[in-house]
């Protein structure tokens, strides 16, 4: 028994976009005039639907190790709203952050610029050969 593989990477568009030239490959071949009648024909259906039969294995195995994939439709759409009203809970507590902070910034400000004293000296720049 094969092992199921731990798909890590984002999702292969590109295996299930092939499935369906694979499949109208095995149906051309199938269909042909010649059909399976001579040994060249024969090797060719069996190549292109051994390839195709893999492939199709690969997404399957895919498929099955997608996360919430045992989850009926309703479900996922239960799931997909929940987040939904996360996210905007979530955007809705950082607008009050946001706007706690902004507050709290402005009452800040006159404070610390009212008490604070500029020293000239420490700010001017040392020329040679210039004394004070």
């Amino acid at each position: 028994m094969a092992s199921t593989p731990k798909w890590t990477h984002s999702l292969p568009t590109a295996l299930f976009d092939g499935l369906l030239p694979k499949l109208a490959v095995v149906l051309e071949l199938a269909q042909k005039a010649e059909g399976t009648t001579t040994p060249v024909a024969k090797q060719a259906l069996l190549q292109a639907t051994n390839d195709f039969k893999y492939t199709l294995a690969q997404a399957k195995d895919y498929a099955s190790t997608l996360a919430g994939g045992d989850l009926l439709v309703e479900e996922q759409d239960s799931v997909v709203a929940m987040l939904e009203m996360l996210k905007q809970h979530k955007q809705q507590q950082l607008i009050q952050f946001a706007l706690e902070v902004g507050s709290l910034s402005t009452i800040a400000i006159p404070n610390v610029s009212s008490k604070m004293e500029i020293d000239s000296t420490a700010s001017t720049p040392f020329a040679s050969g210039v004394q004070f």
